[in-house]
């Protein structure tokens, strides 16, 4: 379960929190997690309710090197990301996964 205390965003509404999100999602730094998030995000975000931004903002906080090993190995997942949404993420066909 994410920690809803983490809410830095808490004054921006919930349409610009998406839109920012998405933005985050494709511009991560490291080019594999770009085409995780990237393509993740875009086709779920329609459908993402306030906790699951909350979730993703606290993720992109954290390192990215960690991230990618969280998401491709499962590797060390840390119990506050070790839930349904990271197991969607670890789910993806990374071969098939579109550069914008």
């Amino acid at each position: 379960m994410t920690d809803l205390t983490y809410n830095p965003h808490k004054e921006i509404n919930l349409e610009d929190r998406k839109r920012r999100l998405l933005f985050r999602a494709w511009h991560r730094g490291i080019k594999e997690l770009d085409l995780i998030f990237g393509n993740f995000v875009e086709a779920n975000i329609k459908d993402f309710t306030l906790e699951d931004i909350i979730w993703f903002e606290s993720l992109f906080e954290e390192n990215d090197q960690e991230i990618l090993g969280w998401v491709t190995n499962g590797e060390n997942v840390p119990e506050k990301f070790d839930d349904e949404m990271i197991a969607r993420i670890q789910k993806l066909d990374f071969m098939t996964l579109k550069a914008k």
